[in-house]
């Protein structure tokens, strides 16, 4: 497919209208409890540090058996794509523009909805096509699936968390479709990706979420990612999105985030190794194509 040049890329991919991100190693940020709501409407979570060892966020989650699915349904996690940065476009769109490249916006949508752009996919190394209605191409994945999160803890929050949980990019990835409708709601113990080069992030982005908001992890689900990361124990996890002031009224500006020049720079930065989807990757330093950069 050819697609005419790139003019924008990376929106901010804040949850500002909902969370409160705290970066005080796996600790809670001080302040209200995890899960609770300001009079503002924000949610508070704890962030790990980013580029603290997964192994090492891993070994804080608690270990418990599946709670079960009484009361599960997709509409628990709020409207399905809900705009909760209030940068105008709705998460899916943000997280095409995230991943895609080569992204061809609908005209007078002020570069929201993505109607064609290049995947390169995370979960299978291949190199996708999308075309928006396609219905077969890409998907959006939580990468934490909505219904391993109700089973390990997700059941006893409020709908606002639920809603900041199910459109937090830390938690999403644009994927291969099939790929996707396989992994289904499986954790890391029935489903890794086929791509054994991407393995490593994608279970440090597992460990990422469920420390940021409070989840448990399965004895099983445990034990697969702890087999995964013993092949990569420096593997970090994954820096969340930036936030963005909440109080902000919609805006249709858009934010670049620029890509660094070189692996070099990324070290210097103290970014190193980076992942695809991170903020200041470029396709050109993954040489092997393996979605990680400056390893």
């Amino acid at each position: 497919m050819t697609s005419p040049p790139l003019h924008v890329k990376h929106r901010s991919l804040g949850l500002a209208a909902l969370v409160l991100l705290g970066t005080v190693g796996c600790q809670p940020a001080a302040g209200p409890a995890p899960g609770a709501v300001s009079e503002a409407g924000q949610v508070s979570v704890s962030t790990p540090a980013a580029g603290q060892a997964a192994v090492d966020v891993l070994a804080t989650l608690p270990v418990k058996g599946r709670a079960p699915t009484t009361g599960y349904d997709r509409d628990e996690f709020g409207a399905t794509w809900a705009d909760v940065d209030r940068n105008g476009c709705d998460t899916r769109n943000d997280v095409l523009a995230r991943d895609l490249v080569d992204e061809v916006f609908r005209a007078g949508t002020q570069n929201c909805v993505v109607e064609t752009g290049t995947l390169a996919d995370p979960y299978t190394g291949a190199t996708i096509a999308f075309e928006k209605g396609d219905g077969s191409s890409v998907d959006i994945d939580h990468v934490v699936a909505l219904s391993n999160g109700w089973q390990t803890g997700a059941f006893a929050w409020d709908e606002a968390r639920r809603t900041a949980f199910a459109n937090d990019p830390l938690n999403l990835l644009a994927v291969d479709y099939a790929a996707n409708r396989q992994k289904g709601d499986g954790d890391a113990a029935t489903w890794l990706p086929s791509a054994r080069g991407y393995r490593c992030a994608y279970v440090a982005r597992q460990v990422a979420v469920k420390a940021t908001y409070g989840l448990w992890v399965t004895q099983a689900e445990h034990d697969a990612i702890a087999r995964v990361l013993d092949t990569c124990p420096a593997e970090p996890i994954p820096a969340p999105a930036p936030a963005v002031d909440g109080s902000a009224e919609p805006s249709t500006a858009e934010t670049s985030t620029e890509p660094f020049p070189n692996c070099e720079a990324v070290r210097a930065a103290g970014a190193a190794p980076l992942h695809r989807g991170d903020p200041g990757w470029s396709d050109r330093m993954d040489g092997d194509g393996d979605g990680t950069a400056c390893e």
